[in-house]
């Protein structure tokens, strides 16, 4: 992440190296001449597959030119053979947004049709998300699925406003929630890397990520990869306290108020135990909590 008031150069720059780095000549359609001290390929290859000069380039890399025309950036996204979410990501770092107005900044909330229309899916569990992935509101099987350690009403009370990715990495009870750890750490990186190329100006987007590669390893390794993808559906394989292993389908729902807000729902194929286990725990069993069965204080929440 750039600092504030800094161009994302910097951010450019790395995207563009890791990129650059992973093809080879063979697979670009060039003769490869002598040995090579780095894998990938050289900035004049790459040059000359976009058809742009190695100068320039270089400038890109090295984070003296701003605001690429855009067809220099379709040309460098075809020569580093990007697919349809590496090439906006690109964009959105080659050309970004004109800063706002600072102004002061005040908790994001969840609409209350939005609130109503989770409270009403009480068979499905569901989460409103902000653009930082901190938990804005969710109904109750949300609540019980993913964070039954945590006080429901924290979303309410934005000091103690659980976010899912810091929880990810950082709390040990979600550690434990998925079977597939590293696969759902890979997933949340990846599309929190396109949040922070968006909104390069975000102090507190800034400040949660400085926070993680400082106090996880694991996040800091996959952060520097610089890994892009947008998530939208797909498979969570989970080892929920209660209810034992299940697997569900989420589906995520951008919603269309320019807020970035986001609502996931997890659904299970019809007649299957994970199925059964969300009816069981939308009937309110087993009754036991799960802080009360392991013991012991809960994790605390993302603040």
């Amino acid at each position: 992440m750039r600092r504030d008031g800094e161009p994302a150069t910097g951010e450019l720059g790395a995207f563009l190296r890791g990129r650059r780095a992973r093809l080879t000549p063979q697979d670009a359609g060039l003769v490869s001449y002598g040995a090579r001290r780095v894998p990938g390929l050289r900035r004049e290859e790459l040059a000359q597959l976009a058809g742009v000069s190695m100068t320039y380039y270089t400038r890109l890399e090295q984070g003296q030119s701003a605001n690429a025309s855009e067809s220099v950036i379709e040309s460098l996204a075809r020569a580093l053979m990007l697919d349809d979410d590496e090439r906006r990501h690109l964009h959105d770092l080659a050309r970004p947004r004109p800063a706002r107005r600072r102004r002061t900044a005040r908790p994001e909330v969840a609409r209350p049709g939005t609130r109503r229309l989770i409270d009403a899916m009480r068979e499905v569990p569901a989460v409103i998300l902000g653009r930082r992935s901190e938990v804005l509101a969710w109904n109750r099987l949300g609540h019980r699925l993913l964070a039954g350690h945590l006080d429901e009403a924290a979303p309410d009370r934005p000091a103690d406003r659980p976010n899912l990715t810091w929880m990810l990495f950082l709390d040990p009870h979600t550690r434990e929630l998925y079977s597939r750890w590293a696969e759902e750490g890979d997933r949340a990186v990846a599309s929190l890397r396109l949040v922070a190329g968006r909104h390069p100006d975000d102090p507190e987007l800034t400040a949660l990520i400085g926070e993680l590669c400082v106090k996880s390893p694991e996040f800091a390794a996959r952060w520097a990869r610089h890994p892009v993808r947008r998530c939208l559906s797909g498979t969570k394989h989970l080892r929920h306290p209660e209810l034992g292993d299940l697997e569900l389908e989420f589906e995520v729902l951008d919603l269309a108020d320019e807020t970035g807000h986001r609502m996931i729902t997890y659904t299970a194929a019809p007649g299957t135990y994970s199925q059964a286990a969300l009816q069981l725990l939308a009937a309110g069993a087993p009754a036991e909590p799960p802080m009360a069965r392991h013991g012991g204080a809960a994790g605390e929440p993302r603040r």
